[in-house]
């Protein structure tokens, strides 16, 4: 996949060379704020269903999404990316926190009070496959979201329905087809149409080309990225495929088990990430140059499994996997703070920038085996 959008979502190179980005800073500019976000699930055992513990899926998150940019949202499968987009949408009850829109609180709005909201607030789900119930046609699925809403578009539903089938790069008379009758990319287009039909402000993606073949991804991602430009869309993009979102974010958040480490503007994280967490994520990802075959790898392997959401470790939740994690890592909680002009990161010992725990330099036993085994593995390559 191409980064041809680099060049309209970036601008034009500064007197300096440096590329800048566009400028959504303003505070009047922010369409959602979340603050302290937490869903925690709770576990419950025993004949009278009492609760003996919970998954933290999401423990505490902060971050605003501006008008008109993509903050695209990256994590290995279980670190509550996913939880996190259906809080934002209000299709989970948050157990803690705030979800800002639009200035106005709808952390814990009723059914009714929510409904206003729906139209400006849309979801992509992963699955084609399930997302569509089969036994609906293609117009009723895509027309769903006016029934619902009690809106009557101009020159009728059927009519809209076309137009939002044609908009989204298939044939308007396949109206009143079923589901099963269309191929994966094609079923996550007729997704995209009903999450587009109400005119929203803010769509949230859940992996929306996970599912599809390869050489379907890029077509759907350039969809998106069309339809943002045409409509004034505000994305906010979840996935574990960092070419995909490199592709099309503006800034990117890094999750590890429930808590943001690293969010950063695109080019500043994958020229220079400051989470090892970032720069470990990065370092999977592959160079498809055939001029770079017999070039040592400097992947990083990371020791052991991520822990368990349950009783994730104390300190810094990355400390157990870490080949820097020191004792102050364990004990203290680093805060996500902005290190560099538009980079926050959560860190005591950040790679790429100058250590804020200078005098703890006594690294864990795990650190140890963590950095033992990317030497060993560098080697073997």
């Amino acid at each position: 996949m191409s980064d041809d959008k680099d060049e309209t979502k970036t601008g034009k190179p500064d007197a300096s060379g440096s590329v800048l980005t566009k400028d959504t800073t303003a505070d009047g500019d922010v369409l959602l704020k979340v603050t302290g976000l937490q869903k925690h699930f709770p576990i419950r055992k025993g004949l009278l269903q009492r609760q003996t513990g919970a998954v933290r899926a999401v423990d505490g998150i902060d971050f605003e999404v501006r008008k008109g940019e993509t903050l695209g949202v990256v994590g290995e499968s279980g670190c509550g990316k996913s939880t996190m987009g259906r809080l934002i949408t209000r299709l989970l009850e948050p157990s803690g926190g705030t979800v800002e829109f639009q200035g106005k609180d709808i952390t814990h709005l009723g059914t009714g009070d929510l409904r206003p909201m729906r139209r400006d607030v849309q979801m992509i789900f992963q699955d084609p496959y399930s997302s569509l119930n089969p036994r609906h046609t293609i117009g009723t699925i895509v027309g769903a979201p006016f029934k619902l809403q009690g809106v009557d578009p101009e020159g009728g539903v059927k009519k809209e329905v076309q137009r939002l089938l044609s908009v989204v790069g298939l044939n308007p008379e396949h109206y009143n087809r079923y589901p099963h009758e269309f191929s994966g990319g094609q079923r996550q287009r007729i997704g995209i149409a009903r999450a587009l039909a109400l005119n929203p402000k803010l769509v949230v993606a859940d992996e929306p080309v996970s599912a599809l073949d390869v050489s379907i991804q890029a077509q759907v991602v350039n969809l998106l990225d069309d339809l943002q430009d045409e409509l004034g869309l505000t994305y906010v993009i979840i996935a574990h495929d960092l070419s995909v979102v490199r592709h099309v974010s503006d800034r990117i958040a890094v999750m590890y088990l429930g808590k943001i480490v690293e969010l950063a503007e695109r080019d500043q994280l994958y020229r220079s990430p400051m989470h090892p967490y970032s720069k470990a994520l990065l370092s999977a990802v592959p160079i498809p140059d055939p001029k770079r075959r017999g070039v040592k790898s400097e992947r990083i392997l990371l020791k052991g499994d991520v822990p368990s959401p349950i009783a994730p470790p104390s300190g810094c939740r990355f400390h157990t996997r870490c080949w820097k994690a020191t004792e102050i890592c364990k004990t203290t909680e680093p805060p996500l703070v902005e290190l560099r002009a538009g980079q926050q990161v959560a860190c005591h010992h950040p790679e790429n920038f100058e250590d804020q725990q200078p005098q703890d330099t006594k690294l864990l036993s795990s650190a140890h085996e963590a950095a033992e085994e990317n030497t060993t593995s560098a080697v073997e390559k």
